[in-house]
Parts: C-alpha cells; structure tokens; sequence
C-alpha cells in the first residue's frame, strides 16, 4: 500500500496557517523572520551577512534588509568575528535574547493551551516525530538546523 502522504500534506498546510502569538499585541513582538534569525543565533552564536544567507537559503539582500531592521530594534549588534576573520558579524543583544525569550514563553504557553489534553508521553512522542520530520526536510535542503542542548529544550 502507498504511504498515506497525502495526509501530511493536508495536515501541514492547515499547521501553517496557525500562529501561536497572532494573538500578541505587544508592541515589541518579533517579527517570524527575526524569530527565526534570533534563535539562530541564540544557538549558533555570531555570523555573518554570508552565514546567514547560507542558513536561511535567502540571497544576501533579503539578509541585509533583515539585519538592518533588527539592528534599528536593538535585537543585534554587529561585532568584529571572534575568530579574527575579516566579515563583521552578528551577534544576538541582551535585549534580543530578552524579547526572543518573552516571545518562546508565550509560544510555549499557547502550545501548553493546545495540548492541554495530551499526555506528557504523547506531547514527547510528536516533538520526536517532529523533530524527524524536521530533520529529514533538512536533509533534503543540505541545510541542517542546530539545536539546543537538552538542557535548554527543558527551559
């Protein structure tokens, strides 16, 4: 029998349709682009305008305009690379991981709210397969994603 891929397709484009902080409407909440760029950073650590682009599979414009928006909101600096290379980087502010913080917590709340019903084993098994999910599509796009340790998933 064929796999039921068909499903997943379904399911994944109604999931993309949710946002868990649509609701936010504090006035310092993230954009989803810087979102995603802080947590990147949050993991990886400082990188450059070429780093990113790699990561994110953007052209390095769309990365410019990125930066420069964050900059004028103070989520990050640029810094001269740690490693003694000649590209600047960009490195995450105090205030940036403080509002990627505030964001993950009411994003981690809104997820609590949905799974409320859910078995701690359950919720385990589908951040599992999530990750898989996640981890495969990676795969495929020759861009793996870093994730925290164990420790900081917990919190």
């Amino acid at each position: 029998m064929d796999k039921p891929t068909h499903l997943i397709e379904f399911e994944t484009m109604l999931l993309g349709r949710h946002s868990l902080n649509a609701h936010l409407r504090r006035p310092d909440h993230l954009e989803r682009s810087a979102y995603l760029m802080l947590s990147r950073l949050w993991i990886e650590g400082p990188m450059s305008i070429g780093e990113l682009s790699e990561a994110f599979g953007l052209d390095t414009s769309t990365v410019h305009r990125q930066t420069a928006a964050m900059m004028k909101s103070d989520v990050v600096e640029r810094i001269p690379d740690p490693a003694g290379g000649v590209a600047r980087k960009f490195r995450i502010t105090e205030e940036g991981q403080r509002r990627l913080r505030i964001d993950r917590e009411y994003n981690v709340k809104g997820l609590d709210r949905v799974l409320r019903n859910w078995s701690a084993e359950d919720v385990r098994t589908f951040a599992a397969y999530l990750e898989r999910f996640n981890t495969d599509l990676e795969a495929l796009d020759a861009r793996p994603w870093p994730r925290p340790s164990r420790a900081e998933r917990r919190g």
